[in-house]
């Protein structure tokens, strides 16, 4: 098989997949990454510049992302063969047809919750196939098996209406927050996918939904509510703050006393509900997911504390839209209270930066110190007068400024930073290790 774009995160998950069946896995990205290293130390095949003479000569199959563009040369070489070529979605799919399937679907929290239950099932020895869109630290790895699979677990992405192409058992719907709308046009069509989605559900599978999500569910299925407060099917009755770390009870059709959560975050208990809800209907036993959560140590560039010191404290988030990037300051002025929070933030797509600067806006407004960095463009092309100097314009805040991502370790190394947070998807990824480094030179 030939992976076009194997880096992506959910990519190298369908690799990870066939290369531990025995399938010779090859493939091709734009960059190298810690992530390409690791599939290559795995015995994966990679070449990083766009020739067409390293597709090995015997491939059978072409799995292709959307990150792709069609025009690229090694598309374009390919879908001229007689090579069959699928989408990342389509694999997904027709793996999942032989398997009851997990579908963990929303705009927010699907790959903690993916990771979260792939645990679950790890600790309780529940048989299972996990596709994870995030890398879980337990395990440094985004692909997760116990032979004998009972069920598969997979992320259902709606960029690209990439999940219609699932029949799952069992759905989870997070939240339905508008995004993608370059590709959705509006927030009503956004919605529409989601319906359409809901109604791919089997006749005799489940729906558990956050509560407050209106949206017309038309399908035979059980449905299930979920919430962090609200009295739902299932919620936690009760939560406290204690030394940094929450300790949580869940009530409603499962029920679990007191236990301490491996994660930060009010928005993290509520991604616990949900995965709790999920294993305890495929079979888990409350003990097992007791255990799970408790002992779950989260998803890289979730939340994830990358340096701690008595003078500064470095997080680093996945964050790129505007309820995420509130959800993650909320949580950072929870657990640190009256600390100064500097957020350095990297815009991910001109459309995205363009549809949503409102929400941006408000939320880069609940930093005490915001630095800017210039868009990621991913796929896209600029679009005119959008840029990342048009939405600082926008932010109602007085300490903010720009600055390159080649000048930016430099600048905080002349500030005294209390809480410092990266936050974005694009390749701010990249100064997690020299910004580390500094504080480490720095302050240790």
């Amino acid at each position: 098989m030939y992976f076009l774009g194997i880096g992506g995160i959910g990519m190298s998950a369908l690799a990870r997949y066939f290369h531990s069946r025995g399938v010779r896995v090859c493939g091709y990205d734009r960059i190298p990454t810690s992530l390409t290293d690791s599939l290559q130390q795995e015995g994966m095949e990679i070449h990083f510049t766009e020739d067409r003479q390293l597709i090995p000569d015997d491939t059978e199959l072409v799995v292709y992302t959307p990150a792709i563009p069609v025009n690229s040369l090694l598309f374009a070489h390919l879908a001229g063969t007689h090579i069959p070529m699928k989408k990342r979605a389509e694999i997904i799919g027709m793996i999942g047809a032989g398997l009851p399937t997990i579908a963990i679907a929303g705009t927010h929290g699907k790959t903690t919750i993916c990771c979260m239950l792939a645990h679950i099932f790890m600790v309780a020895n529940m048989p299972f196939e996990g596709l994870m869109g995030g890398i879980a630290t337990n395990y440094n790895t985004n692909y997760l098996s116990i032979a004998g699979a009972r069920w598969m677990l997979v992320e259902a992405d709606e960029y690209d209406r990439s999940f219609l192409h699932l029949n799952p058992e069992m759905a989870l719907i997070t939240s339905i927050d508008a995004d993608h709308l370059d590709i959705y046009g509006s927030e009503n069509k956004l919605r529409d996918s989601f319906v359409e989605f809901t109604q791919n559900i089997k006749p005799q599978g489940l729906l558990l939904i956050k509560e407050g999500i209106d949206i017309p569910v038309r399908h035979q299925a059980r449905q299930y509510t979920y919430h962090l407060q609200k009295h739902s099917d299932f919620y936690a009755s009760e939560y406290t703050l204690k030394d940094g770390q929450f300790f949580v009870n869940m009530a409603g059709h499962i029920q679990i006393n007191t236990f301490r959560m491996g994660l930060s975050g009010r928005h993290n208990i509520e991604n616990a509900i949900a995965a709790a809800a999920l294993a305890s209907f495929a079979g888990v036993e409350s003990k097992d997911i007791q255990h799970g959560l408790s002992s779950f140590m989260g998803v890289k560039r979730r939340f994830e504390v990358c340096f701690r010191h008595p003078e500064t404290t470095y997080i680093d988030d996945y964050a790129h839209h505007p309820e995420e990037l509130k959800a993650c300051i909320e949580a950072v002025r929870e657990l640190f209270p009256g600390k100064k929070i500097t957020g350095i933030f990297q815009p991910h797509l001109f459309s995205r930066t363009r549809d949503l600067a409102s929400g941006f806006a408000n939320s880069l407004a609940m930093l005490d110190e915001l630095i800017l960095l210039d868009i990621y463009p991913a796929r896209e092309e600029p679009i005119p007068g959008i840029n990342a100097a048009w939405l600082l314009e926008q932010i109602p805040l007085s300490n903010k400024s720009m600055v390159s991502k080649e000048q930016l370790v430099r600048v905080l190394e002349r500030k005294n930073t209390e809480i410092l947070i990266t936050l974005g998807a694009g390749d701010i990824d990249k100064l997690v290790s020299p910004i580390r480094e500094m504080l480490e030179k720095k302050l240790l």
